[in-house]
């Protein structure tokens, strides 16, 4: 009785899955090695190009979280590099500490309600820095959820698309996070080296299609769509069935082959899924060591920034590689980054 519960559940999660509109498709993934080696990699998806330009920012500096009167506002705790796109939203990140936040898209999220409205202002331009800043793990960040004193909005862009995210959390001793917002709740799921997060649907159903393609058995077959249930449902399968190691470049190797499995092809366009994106980069944040991995999906090579070399001090500059520029970049590229003003939120 119990298992055929379990398959009804996971099939009607999947119905919802395979009817709902999919608007973008971008998948996380955790590989767990050995010696506390850890790289988080992520694919940003989406049926245009995104701009998107990577900025270390240093420790002590005043920001906030909206430009609306009573803002969320903070001085930063720890250095990050962040990816920012559209040179005005924060999409992912990792901290000095090791902290790693990835925003996907996620369609069903509703960051307010009427209770939530009075509270300080938080835009999503904002919010990973703000997790990135002040938090050395993913405890912390799960009791800054639990509090939830804040109010999160979103905006439009890119012609009129809501932003509705979910965010994956991981620390350097691998504890994890999968904070979605429902109906202006926060709902936080809570692990170990929690391996997978696509897109919809929200995480508890997504866990239980992956539960009914476990008992079929990826050995004998797995799920091959563009769609994020297939995509979670292979990356956790493959993730799993991996080599673990010390070495952070056959790890960094591991990581990017088994997101590429589920990464989708560029210009992929089929008649009858006009909203499906395709993969414009990849990132790779490599926890131990402290670097970040950039693969833009039309480059030649991927480029990495070592944050652990980089001036996280009080009163450091802000800087920033223009990615735009690194067609021909290949390993570390440190030196290519350059001063520069501190972003400006685009919401």
């Amino acid at each position: 009785m119990k298992k055929k519960r379990i398959i009804l559940s996971a099939m009607a999660a999947l119905a919802m899955a395979v009817s709902a509109p999919e608007a973008t498709a971008c998948s996380r993934i955790l590989y767990a090695g050995n010696d506390s080696l850890r790289i988080v990699g992520r694919s940003l998806d989406w049926r245009t190009p995104i701009p998107t330009n990577i900025y270390v920012y240093p420790r002590g500096m005043e920001k906030q979280g909206n430009t609306l009167p009573g803002s969320v506002t903070w001085k930063s705790r720890y250095g990050a590099v962040y990816a920012v796109s559209y040179d005005g939203g924060v999409t992912e990140g990792m901290n000095e500490k090791g902290l790693v936040v990835n925003g996907l898209f996620c369609v069903g999220s509703v960051y307010e309600n009427d209770s939530t409205k009075g509270r300080a202002p938080m835009s999503l331009a904002m919010f990973p820095a703000w997790i990135l800043d002040m938090n050395a793990t993913t405890p912390e960040v799960v009791e800054l959820m639990r509090k939830h004193d804040f109010n999160l909005t979103g905006a439009q862009f890119d012609g009129g698309t809501t932003s509705a995210l979910h965010w994956a959390v991981t620390d350097a001793q691998g504890r994890s996070a999968i904070i979605e917002f429902e109906k202006g709740h926060i709902n936080v799921y809570e692990g170990q080296d929690m391996a997978v997060l696509t897109n919809d649907p929200p995480y508890p159903q997504m866990t239980a299609i992956n539960d009914y393609w476990k008992k079929v058995g990826g050995i004998n077959m797995l799920p091959g769509t563009v769609r994020s249930a297939d995509r979670f449902v292979r990356a956790d399968f493959l993730i799993r069935h991996v080599e673990k190691t010390a070495d952070a470049d056959l790890g960094f190797s591991i990581i990017r082959s088994v997101l590429a499995n589920v990464s989708v092809p560029y210009t992929y366009t089929v008649e009858s899924e006009k909203n499906e994106s395709s993969t414009q980069w990849r990132s790779f944040s490599n926890i131990r060591d402290l670097r970040y991995y950039f693969d833009v999906v039309t480059n030649n090579g991927v480029f990495y920034i070592d944050l652990g070399k980089c001036d996280l001090r009080p009163g450091a500059s802000v800087m920033k590689l223009d990615v735009s520029r690194s067609g021909s970049y290949i390993g570390e590229v440190n030196r290519h980054m350059f001063k520069t003003k501190p972003f400006s939120p685009m919401y």
